[in-house]
């Protein structure tokens, strides 16, 4: 099954590619096995395209930037993927998933493909398979995938482990910019832009940009020699849209021709090993622990054991299922 349904993706079958993704994202531990072999089987078939990852507040206009920057990517000739994660309530688990009715231009395009995900119990504003889904949609044949986070805060720092550049998208209406944009989230950006700088917004976009160029000179550069370049932008501008997108494409070049390939080495080694933590986690759903965890969370609840030795018990008897 796995052998037909890769060739199907990478024949650039919408379908197939929609069902591909839903299978990587699947939790069901019988799909677990397929996926695997899935993706090991499209592995070497990814790995050519841009891979941007896009943050910043909610109102900051990501989906509508990333619609412009889209459509100006496909008309440079490329393929167009934008994997975005919606927040997830967490009270139901359930998501709207509007992003496709957000950018409903490119959504219609053959040329692109836009696939909302939930971000459920997943911090860091990305889905738990996000990085599996771009895979998915590199071997497709989509050489730009944009990854679009939640947008809800400074703890957004997941992404810039699955790309190659990390988008920051500010807003000029938030009153003092540097209030509204953390050290953290702003030490992992590759490039800043400051959207919605049109009509009244424009002077408070160029003000925002300016104390923004002060703020990154202030941080370590996050490669050697790096420089984070603050741009402004309206995303209704063809000729900013252009500029960004053009930003964009130099700073991957410039990647290319250096510290790309140990980048997404070292990104894959760390994927591993978040796997390794996942299945851990996983396996402590065992129903054979399942009155040793009700008695370890019991007495550690009493404070008759500490959390550190409840935690070595259960670590041990995993080791001897």
């Amino acid at each position: 099954m796995t052998e037909s349904l890769a060739e199907r993706v990478r024949a650039g079958d919408r379908r197939s590619l929609a069902r591909a993704i839903t299978l990587v994202e699947s939790t069901r531990p019988d799909h677990a096995a397929d996926a695997r072999e899935l993706l090991d089987r499209l592995l070497p078939h990814t790995g050519a395209g841009i891979r941007v990852g896009v943050s910043g507040a909610p109102g900051a206009g990501k989906s509508t930037l990333i619609e412009a920057l889209g459509l100006t990517a496909i008309e440079d000739g490329h393929q167009v993927a934008v994997l975005a994660v919606d927040p997830s309530s967490a009270r139901s688990g359930g998501s709207i998933l509007g992003d496709k009715t957000r950018m409903s231009e490119l959504s219609r395009h053959e040329r692109a493909f836009i696939r909302p995900s939930p971000s459920g119990t997943t911090l860091g504003g990305v889905a738990r398979r996000t990085r599996e889904a771009m895979l998915v949609c590199e071997a497709a044949g989509f050489d730009v995938v944009i990854v679009e986070t939640v947008g809800v805060g400074q703890s957004e720092v997941a992404v810039a482990e699955l790309v190659d550049l990390f988008l920051l998208v500010a807003s000029p209406a938030g009153g003092d910019e540097l209030q509204g944009i953390k050290r953290g989230i702003m030490e992992l950006a590759d490039l800043i832009v400051v959207n919605k700088a049109d009509g009244d917004l424009l002077p408070a976009a160029r003000r925002a940009a300016s104390d923004l160029r002060k703020a990154v000179h202030l941080l370590r550069p996050k490669r050697p020699g790096w420089a984070v370049e603050v741009l402004t932008c309206s995303a209704f501008s063809d000729e900013d849209v252009r500029a960004l997108w053009d930003a964009l494409r130099a700073a991957h070049r410039r990647l290319a021709d250096g510290p790309l390939q140990d980048l997404r080495a070292a990104q894959a080694v760390s994927w591993m090993w978040s796997e390794v933590r996942e299945q851990l986690l996983a396996r402590l759903d065992d129903p054979a622990l399942g009155g040793l965890k009700a008695e370890v969370a019991g007495a550690v609840s009493a404070g008759t054991v500490s959390a550190t030795s409840g935690a070595q018990r259960l670590l041990d008897a995993l080791q001897e299922l």
